[in-house]
């Protein structure tokens, strides 16, 4: 029953439910956690990660992307792109249904919370100051420390064990490092399914007082991950990281 596609729709589901469940949690009136902050936020993420890669791995992708930057950024790095399309619908659907699954949830608090704004951050992510070529720069820089280093851990030269054993621990670490640092610009999507597939549950689904799901900004988190994704997988190529 096990497959790469299952792999990377449950694990990518798994780092919704956990991730986007965290801001749900810490931004969400009369929410137990409501107010814990942004430590909490990235801290819950890098677990997020985790628990998804771990999933992916045992339902059946020992790629465990989870991401449709990583995707690009390793196919760029190996010159083979055959898994590109089946991965990234996987990834957005496992993204949708993750978000369901965070607005089942929490359904009482939806209508406590009078901010629409918090409600969408539940599900996607906003620059805290907008300007749309700075996000975009933020996002490549972002998503291109999570590919290359990515690359890096599992490198040969690393010699790392593999994904089931330590592998799972370090890139949750990598992202809770990347959202203590460079996340307080845009919110980090780093991933456009984390951030397109939430979005669309946030547009199609029966929110209380939800407003508007924010697309004018909506291609920022998608192209700016993406390029950073061929960026590092570029460098890694050239590097000869492998």
């Amino acid at each position: 029953m096990t497959s790469p596609f299952l792999g990377e729709f449950l694990g990518t589901m798994v780092l919704i439910i956990l991730g986007d469940g965290v801001v749900a949690g810490v931004l969400l009136k009369r929410s137990k956690s409501e107010g814990a902050g942004w430590v909490v936020i990235t801290a819950g993420w890098a677990f997020a990660v985790m628990a998804g890669v771990f999933t992916a791995i045992a339902c059946g992708s020992s790629d465990a992307h989870l991401n449709p930057a990583v995707t690009l950024g390793f196919a760029v790095r190996a010159g083979a792109f055959e898994k590109c399309l089946p991965y990234l619908a996987a990834q957005i659907l496992g993204a949708v249904c993750g978000a369901t699954v965070v607005w089942i949830h929490y359904l009482p608090h939806w209508k406590e919370t009078p901010d629409a704004a918090a409600k969408l951050a539940c599900f996607c992510t906003g620059p805290a100051i907008r300007r749309l070529v700075p996000n975009l720069v933020s996002e490549i820089i972002a998503t291109s420390v999570l590919v290359f280093v990515v690359g890096a851990i599992f490198s040969r030269s690393v010699a790392v064990p593999g994904p089931g054993a330590l592998g799972p621990f370090l890139v949750g670490s990598l992202v809770w490092g990347i959202g203590l640092s460079l996340g307080g610009t845009t919110g980090y999507a780093i991933n456009p399914a984390r951030d397109l597939g939430p979005r669309l549950a946030h547009a199609v689904l029966p929110i209380a007082g939800k407003g508007g799901s924010n697309w004018s900004y909506a291609p920022i988190p998608v192209i700016g991950p993406l390029l950073g994704g061929v960026l590092a997988g570029w460098l890694l190529r050239v590097l000869g990281v492998a």
